[in-house]
């Protein structure tokens, strides 16, 4: 995936720097895809491992382990969003802190779809952290990337696509419209997070999709 390969920085980060991956994880085979800071905050280079669920919980200080199992579990059965702060150790044995951030889309079914986040290392620049700290420094760091990860969550759970093809669905919008594929993720995250105007959210799927996929229908929120 494009934007998963290319580099957070034009240059290397310092150590002050904030370090933030990306990630897309596929509901059903819990395989990931990781952008290059991923597989660094977790010790590896991009090719070395194939990332799944599995292996990131591998990587989780024992400690954080069952409260992180804990919030999966609800996450991963009823959706929506989370951000929990924890420590991470990677293939080195270094222990990273770093806060995880990201959303949970179910399919028509009530199955899980896709989950879509980053996760922002903050070892080196905050030495006395709490959780609202760390919620407030993510904001920073999660910009364009985010946005698309959620489009991306989004179309696998209203198109029953993979994470590949909905980047591409969005790509390719981006080029035939010559609007930014940025804005296009922003438009599908702030229909999404409307209730009250679910029909305009499945006029812009199906407008995304060009009529070669079929869109779950919206369900019906109170």
């Amino acid at each position: 995936m494009d934007w998963l390969a290319r580099p957070l920085y034009a240059s290397r980060p310092g150590p002050g720097d904030l370090v933030a991956g990306s990630f897309v994880m596929d509901g059903r085979t819990k395989i990931m895809e990781w952008s290059d800071e991923m597989y660094a905050i977790h010790g590896y280079r991009r090719g070395e491992v194939v990332p799944r669920l599995s292996l990131t919980l591998a990587h989780k200080h024992p400690d954080d382990l069952a409260r992180i199992l804990k919030v999966n579990e609800e996450l991963l059965s009823r959706g929506g969003h989370v951000a929990i702060y924890h420590r991470v150790i990677d293939a080195q044995s270094h222990e990273n802190k770093v806060l995880t951030a990201g959303e949970a889309f179910l399919d028509g079914a009530g199955d899980l779809r896709a989950v879509a986040g980053v996760m922002l290392d903050l070892t080196s620049t905050v030495h006395e952290e709490t959780a609202a700290a760390a919620r407030d420094a993510i904001r920073g760091a999660m910009g364009t990337r985010c946005l698309i990860a959620k489009a991306q969550g989004i179309l696998m759970g209203r198109v029953a696509v993979t994470s590949s093809e909905a980047f591409g669905i969005l790509r390719e919008y981006s080029n035939n419209s010559n609007i930014k594929l940025a804005d296009v993720a922003s438009t599908l995250v702030t229909l999404a997070e409307r209730p009250r105007d679910l029909a305009s959210l499945d006029c812009f799927l199906r407008s995304l999709c060009g009529g070669t996929q079929k869109v779950v229908p919206s369900p019906t929120r109170p």
